[in-house]
């Protein structure tokens, strides 16, 4: 079957399913394969709760006219979505980034919601299974898209823009995460930048943090005529400034030709979630909102799923960040905290994985970062902080050690930083806090 005959079958179905627990009725079942499965063992399963067609890579599961025999699921998926994505006439908009990518594409949602009927990728389908699913997801009613796009190796971001194919874009900064994959920082900025080369080929349109010198020197680099600068400076087009944090964050912002001020109370904490919250107002104000609706945009976005989420427990105030850890994102948190209004603050970090050969002594700086900050406790878990071990601080090997000392020296009355990977479990410090 060819991909134009299988978008024929999707037309009329007008969905695709993964997973045998959730099959949309009368969609089409691809039968993807990884590491510990293989859904073509499932397929018949599909058909039986609901799936029209099965899309399987193995003759002998192809027993009626109801599957579909192709060399290669995951490929076959890929073609359809790119397929798809060539019908589609509307703007997309192709996000990646070091940190802060989930909750920017949230606030771009949130912003251009305000005018147009947007989608935007759900949780984190950032991956090469991720935003095909996301492109599939895209119906005719649809007049912009959010496509967030995640990589830990080289050619990942060209190969989703591939398929994507992004009209405009942004990346929200460069930093030290997957360092196993990319090689170096250097190798970072060469991954994610593959998004401003397919920008550039195809004359798109890019959104620049302009007071960020990797990102500045990276779109220089390659030349991109149509730049929509947004940061702390006078020479960008949306200039914005923090107000106070207490912990949430209330900005100011004006775009270049007027003298108009704007004042936003977020739902946000974390001054690194600035540059977040301009690269919304940036695209929105490109694409015609007005300051009115940004300003409702931006204000009604609540974070979930542990990113930058404050949770008032009976004792604290609990900024939960604990669904990721970097390099640079520790970095960020940290230089938060420490402007943030609060009489006591706590400040407990987990370990943070993928670092390669360089774990070492960034999980040493971090601690040194860490202890300048002013905080009534410092704590440090997992056995690569363990390993850094000083009179200064707090450690603890596991969070279950970390959670028992918590029960044993209560923290009350305290701002909370919880920072970590998200393999180091931290929501079980919360029952402690």
């Amino acid at each position: 079957m060819t991909t134009e005959q299988l978008y024929q079958r999707y037309r009329e179905s007008g969905t695709v399913s993964t997973d045998t627990r959730n099959i949309i009725p009368n969609s089409i079942f691809f039968a993807l394969k990884g590491e510990r499965f293989n859904a073509n063992e499932f397929a018949a399963q599909a058909l039986e709760s609901g799936a029209k067609w099965a899309v399987v890579d193995e003759a002998k599961y192809a027993v009626d006219e109801r599957y579909i025999l192709v060399a290669d699921v995951l490929s076959t998926l890929q073609d359809l979505a790119r397929y798809h994505r060539r019908q589609l006439n509307i703007p997309i908009i192709g996000i990646t980034g070091t940190n802060g990518k989930t909750t920017t594409k949230e606030l771009l949602y949130a912003v251009l919601s305000q005018r147009f009927k947007t989608y935007a990728t759900k949780g984190n389908l950032n991956n090469h299974i991720g935003v095909p699913l996301t492109l599939l997801s895209i119906d005719d009613s649809i007049e912009m898209a959010v496509i967030e796009m995640g990589a830990n190796h080289q050619q990942e971001i060209a190969f989703l823009c591939d398929i994507a194919l992004p009209t405009h874009g942004l990346i929200t900064n460069v930093g030290k995460a997957h360092l196993e994959g990319f090689g170096s920082f250097d190798g970072v900025k060469k991954a994610k930048g593959e998004l401003y080369d397919f920008l550039k080929m195809q004359d798109g349109v890019l959104f620049l943090q302009g007071d960020n010198e990797y990102l500045r020197e990276m779109e220089m680099q390659r030349g991109i005529s149509k730049t929509v600068r947004y940061g702390f400076s006078s020479e960008n087009d949306i200039v914005g400034r923090l107000e106070y944090a207490n912990p949430l964050l209330c900005i100011s912002w004006k775009t270049d030709d007027t003298k108009d001020v704007h004042v936003v109370q977020t739902q946000l904490t974390g001054t690194y979630n600035i540059e977040n919250i301009l690269a919304a107002i940036a695209v929105g104000h490109f694409f015609g909102i007005d300051d009115i609706r940004i300003n409702h945009g931006v204000e009604g976005y609540t974070p979930t799923n542990n990113r930058s989420q404050i949770t008032k427990t009976v004792h604290n105030t609990v900024i939960a960040d604990y669904y990721n850890a970097n390099v640079s994102s520790m970095e960020a948190a940290l230089a938060n905290i420490a402007v943030i209004e609060a009489v006591y603050k706590v400040i407990i970090l987990g370990d943070m994985f993928e670092l390669g050969e360089d774990a070492w002594i960034e999980h040493r700086r971090v601690v040194d970062r860490a202890l300048a900050v002013e905080a009534k406790r410092t704590i440090f878990v997992g056995e690569a902080f363990y390993a850094q071990r000083n009179p200064k601080a707090e450690f603890y090997k596991t969070t279950d050690d970390a959670k028992e000392a918590l029960r044993e020296r209560p923290v009350v009355d305290s701002t909370v930083l919880l920072k970590a990977s998200r393999g180091m479990a931290f929501e079980k410090l919360m029952e402690a806090l």
